[in-house]
């Protein structure tokens, strides 16, 4: 039934994880001990970072053996990262597009279109400043408008609107009996977001392709292997103590990922250690990238990298792009 003999255990480890965090979390919310939200806060919003790199697994198909289990799973956990108002086929698609034709595939660049809003921007950028990640809560905000403006998604509103009535009646529900919990799983979710931008943010510097929703063109053979991997970084939290890299379910091991897309999660570290031994060229250092994040976290909004940028100094001067997340399909 799984796909790697040794996967069953760490798999397992981890779905039981997001399912206890999770209930764990929310738990904490209604015990009026306010003492325990913080730690409620941190642990919900850890249970949907492992939850979505979950979903990434399942988009390679390294967890079970058949496809459709890997698709049945990649569903359920789209409900414990609030990412269920689009479909799972959308985002493995997106996904895929991202690795096979080695560039940011959207189905639309915002940034043209969010230009023509000075207004907006400026609130959006004030947002940002405070840390709050205005532009990916758009982001997922925009998975339930696009089926009701673009014709090709129209297909999509059925399932928009079944989900956001379901969520809505649950999460109505939760604020009869403790209106504090909603305002702390918003601040969770926030903080969730945060995180998995972080981690995308730094990972590549890819051109941006409005493709998405149109068959592979001339442009998905424009960059080869060698461009892939001089465009790819890796952002572990700790070259040091491998196991820290745990807390992302060792996604920031991205190069190796990205050598060998169908290794499973657990297995990175040592695919990482076998390919790269002591070379650090396409490794930043974590506290490089939290300066960048920090430095750029305004401009960073409206910023499109191009390919072969050069001049990051190990990610001190890593700008990086925003919304390209692959639990947004668009």
């Amino acid at each position: 039934m799984m796909r790697y003999k040794d996967g069953f255990w760490p798999n397992f480890a981890a779905l039981v994880y997001v399912g206890a965090a999770y209930f764990v979390g929310w738990v904490m919310f209604f015990t009026d001990e306010v003492v325990l939200y913080i730690p409620g806060v941190l642990i919900l919003a850890h249970s949907m970072v492992i939850a979505a790199y979950m979903i990434h697994e399942c988009a390679h198909n390294t967890i079970f053996a058949k496809n459709k289990w890997n698709a049945k799973l990649g569903r359920v956990l789209m409900w414990f990262t609030g990412s269920c108002y689009g479909t799972y086929e959308e985002i493995r698609e997106k996904h895929f597009r991202h690795h096979v034709d080695r560039a940011d595939v959207v189905a639309f660049d915002y940034r043209p279109r969010l230009s023509k809003f000075p207004k907006l921007v400026k609130l959006m950028h004030i947002l940002e400043w405070l840390y709050i990640p205005a532009l990916e809560i758009m982001m997922h905000f925009l998975v339930l408008i696009l089926p009701f403006t673009m014709d090709n998604r129209r297909s999509k509103r059925k399932l928009v609107l079944i989900v956001l009535s379901i969520r809505t009646v649950i999460f109505t529900t939760v604020f009869i009996f403790e209106p504090l919990a909603v305002i702390l799983y918003a601040v969770a979710y926030m903080l969730f977001l945060t995180v998995m931008r972080f981690m995308d943010v730094h990972q590549h510097t890819y051109e941006i392709f409005e493709t998405l929703d149109q068959p592979r063109g001339e442009e998905a053979s424009k960059f080869d292997h060698e461009y892939e991997v001089r465009n790819t970084y890796s952002n572990m939290i700790s070259l040091k103590y491998p196991r820290v890299n745990l807390l992302m379910l060792n996604f920031g091991y991205h190069n190796a990922h990205h050598e060998k897309p169908t290794t499973p999660w657990y297995r990175l570290p040592a695919l990482h250690k076998e390919l790269f031994a002591d070379d650090t060229t396409q490794v930043f250092p974590f506290i490089n990238l939290l300066k960048s994040y920090h430095q750029y976290r305004v401009p960073r909004m409206l910023n499109a990298d191009e390919g072969d940028i050069g001049g990051l100094e190990k990610g001190r001067r890593f700008v990086g792009v925003d919304g390209v997340s692959f639990l947004t399909a668009h």
